[in-house]
């Protein structure tokens, strides 16, 4: 299981422990990822995703799990995200078409 954020795309990033003698040794800066169900209003499901502690405040300040991946870029969403992303859209405008 990749250490990546499945909505924002936030990665393990590397860098330095520096000691107090200035010495150098490489270290990994680990994402804050947690396992959440997110609730899906536009698709009436349960959705299970691995996202970022920071991920999982967006959704909640943008109005939920559809308003999130409406807005989000394609490029920084994985590959199921993309599809929820599809899925959503596709019956927004399928009850848009009927009303």
């Amino acid at each position: 299981m990749a250490r990546r954020c499945e909505l924002t795309g936030k990665a393990v990033l590397s860098g330095n422990n520096v000691s107090h003698a200035n010495n150098r040794t490489r270290r990994r800066f680990l994402p804050n990822l947690v396992a959440v169900t997110l609730i899906s209003d536009a698709l009436a499901q349960n959705v299970r995703l691995r996202v970022s502690a920071h991920a999982l405040r967006s959704v909640e300040h943008r109005g939920g799990l559809d308003a999130f991946l409406t807005k989000a870029s394609e490029v920084e969403l994985s590959p199921r995200a993309r599809l929820l992303k599809r899925q959503i859209a596709q019956k927004l405008v399928a009850t848009a078409a009927a009303a």
